[in-house]
C-alpha cells in the first residue's frame, strides 16, 4: 500500500473552505476563483478503483494535503505507517499523514510546495493546478525541473463525501466536526499525527 501511494507523489501527488458556508465543490478565493481547499479523489487509470481521498487544509495562507481516507487492497494491513520517511513524519500512519506541504496559492496555480514519497522518505518540489470550474486538480512532483515530473489528475469529491471519513480525520483537521463525546478518544489515536491540530476558520457548514 505504501508503495501504492509512493507511486503518486513521485508521479505528481498533488484540504478547508474558502469561505464560510461556501459549499466544498465551489470553493472561492478571495478573488472569486476556485481553491484546492476541500475533499480531493485519486482514480487509477489503469482500473478504474479509487486510489485514495486527500484533504487540503489551509494553513497560515499555505496550504497542506493529507491522505483522508485509505482505499486497502486484499492483504493490506490496516494500520500502516510510512516507516521510511525521515522527519517528522517517521512511523506516522498513513491514514491523516501529510504528503503536500506548503501549497502558495497564485491565481488557479499552487507552487513551493514539497511532496513526500512514503517508499523511502524523499521529499520532492510540487505544483499544482485547479481548474477553472473547481472540479480537477492537476498535480505534479519533480525533482529540479517541473518538465522532468508528470501531471496526475484528481477530482473534487461532494460536500456528502465528509461524512465517510474517519473520526481520526475529522479530530485532527476538522475538529470543529467531531460527534460530541468522541473528540477527546479521536485525538488520542492521532497524537502521532504530524501537522497541524487545528484547521482555517473557514469552517465546513
Amino acid at each position: 500500500m505504501v508503495a501504492r501511494f509512493a507511486r503518486l507523489t513521485i508521479a505528481g501527488l498533488a484540504v478547508l473552505f474558502a469561505v464560510a458556508g461556501a459549499n466544498a465543490a465551489n470553493a472561492a478565493s478571495p478573488a472569486g476563483q476556485p481553491s484546492v481547499a476541500g475533499l480531493w479523489q485519486k482514480i487509477d487509470e489503469q482500473t478504474g478503483n479509487t486510489v485514495g481521498w486527500f484533504l487540503f487544509v489551509e494553513r497560515g495562507g499555505l496550504y497542506d494535503g493529507v491522505i483522508a481516507k485509505l482505499f486497502l487492497r486484499p492483504g493490506d494491513p490496516p494500520n500502516q505507517i510510512c516507516s521510511n520517511c525521515r522527519d517528522d513524519r517517521k512511523n506516522a500512519p498513513l491514514l491523516g499523514l501529510q504528503l503536500i506541504r506548503d501549497m502558495k496559492p497564485n491565481g488557479l496555480t499552487y507552487t513551493n510546495g514539497n511532496i513526500l514519497d512514503p517508499r523511502d522518505g524523499s521529499v520532492y518540489n510540487a505544483i499544482m493546478k485547479i481548474s477553472p470550474d473547481g472540479q480537477t486538480l492537476t498535480v505534479r512532483g519533480y525533482l529540479g525541473f517541473v518538465f522532468l515530473g508528470r501531471d496526475e489528475t484528481w477530482h473534487r469529491l461532494p460536500d456528502s463525501a465528509f461524512k465517510e471519513l474517519d473520526p481520526v480525520i475529522v479530530a485532527h483537521y476538522l475538529p470543529a466536526h467531531s460527534p460530541p463525546g468522541k473528540t477527546v478518544a479521536a485525538l488520542r489515536r492521532v497524537d502521532r499525527m504530524p501537522g497541524p491540530t487545528t484547521t482555517s476558520s473557514n469552517a465546513i457548514r
